[in-house]
């Protein structure tokens, strides 16, 4: 497999690099200070209990339990993103779990690092329009715009969405169940796609790197859409090792 160090991107396969025009980040710039894992108790957590939203925050008219599933949903137009929180909060993390875009093309995602914040948007009236449960912090996105997306911080300045779209589109599946391994150590992102290791990439700011709940996205959008959720097991402070590649 080949690698190329790039603007703190580890680029895993033939991949290109874009980012966002507004950023600040570039490609070509020195590699990013590498932070080693935190140490800490691990443990292995259930996330979803798979039953109901225990040890969940969320907008209950968008999100709910069916079978076993998590199912984040909106019928009106979202004008923001809105998630769904953990209460727990956590650097250090093993993330495994599966997610299936039902309904629309636009991507959701998993946030983390962060914070939950009211919705800044001009002209937005928040406790009217789904503003309270937005988050400032880290997204890995998924399936439609594979990548990184800074929510809220650097405007955007992380979007490595072409720098991994190939791989991930290839491992990946736009609307059938997704089995991913997000493993956050350090200041250190990897992300496995149905056994594809797709993207492995360093914050070259790790004062960014905080402590925060775990948050799954149902993206602004005009149109209904639909996303799944399952498993959500989560393991704090874990053997550096990726443990779901094929």
């Amino acid at each position: 497999m080949k690698r190329w160090q790039l603007g703190g991107f580890t680029l895993v396969g033939a991949l290109t690099l874009a980012l966002a025009s507004t950023g600040t980040l570039s490609a070509g710039k020195e590699k990013a200070e590498e932070i080693p894992p935190r140490e800490g108790k691990s443990e292995t957590i259930k996330l979803f209990n798979g039953k109901n939203l225990d040890g969940w925050e969320g907008y209950a008219d968008l999100w709910s339990v069916k079978d076993g599933v998590i199912i984040a949903r909106n019928e009106k137009p979202l004008k923001v993103s809105t998630y769904l929180f953990t209460k727990g909060k956590y650097t250090d993390f093993r993330l495994i779990c599966s997610a299936k875009l039902v309904e629309s093309e636009m991507h959701s995602g998993i946030a983390l690092w962060g914070k939950r914040i009211t919705a800044p948007d001009k002209g937005l009236n928040p406790a009217k329009e789904h503003g309270e449960y937005t988050y400032q912090g880290q997204l890995v996105m998924f399936p439609s715009g594979w990548g990184l997306y800074d929510l809220y911080r650097r405007a955007g300045a992380i979007n490595p969405s072409q720098a991994i779209r190939n791989p991930a589109i290839k491992a990946g599946k736009q609307h059938d169940w997704n089995d991913m391994e997000i493993l956050a150590q350090g200041n250190r992102i990897r992300l496995v796609v149905n056994g594809k290791l797709v993207l492995d990439w360093r914050d070259p700011d790790p004062k960014l790197v905080n402590e925060g709940p775990i948050a799954l996205q149902l993206h602004s959008n005009s149109i209904p859409q639909e996303i799944h959720f399952k498993g959500l097991e989560l393991t704090t402070f874990p053997e550096n090792k990726l443990v779901t590649v094929k």
